[in-house]
């Protein structure tokens, strides 16, 4: 995906509607008052070598890096979000989307826009598998 598709992909998502429950139709996930959407894939590292991981993380840092300066033309400097303090939380206190990025990222970019929240991070999904660029829209402000 171009990073031309990233911004129609969020700004989409900003018109859009929430869910009343927790949904999945195609890349986005839903629920109420967020939406969560995978802007590229998440590959499986098999039989790569380190060269190949290496490549596909250095494109991922490039279209990371460039969906981040576009949004911060659009809406300002963002705010650098730390997510590693969710992690540390017990009893599962943290709302959605904020707990599953907390999950799968340490941080993220984040802007008020609107009456919403825009945050574009890489979530890693383990170590077999590589980063994965991400983005959500949400009313639910952060914790």
């Amino acid at each position: 995906m171009t990073t031309a598709e990233h911004l129609e992909t969020i700004d989409r998502l900003r018109a859009q509607g929430f869910s009343e429950t927790r949904v999945r139709s195609g890349a986005v996930t839903s629920g109420p008052g967020y939406h969560l959407a995978e802007l590229g894939p998440s590959r499986w590292y098999g039989d790569e070598d380190a060269a190949d991981r290496a490549a596909h993380e250095d494109q991922l840092a490039a279209e990371y890096g460039a969906l981040v300066r576009r949004l911060e033309d659009r809406w300002g400097a963002s705010d650098m979000f730390s997510l590693i303090g969710l992690r540390l939380r017990q009893g599962g206190e943290t709302a959605q989307p904020w707990r599953e990025m907390g999950d799968t990222a340490d941080h993220l970019h984040l802007w008020r826009a609107g009456d919403r929240w825009v945050a574009v991070y890489a979530a890693h999904w383990g170590a077999d598998h590589s980063p994965q660029l991400m983005a959500a829209v949400t009313v639910v402000d952060p914790p």
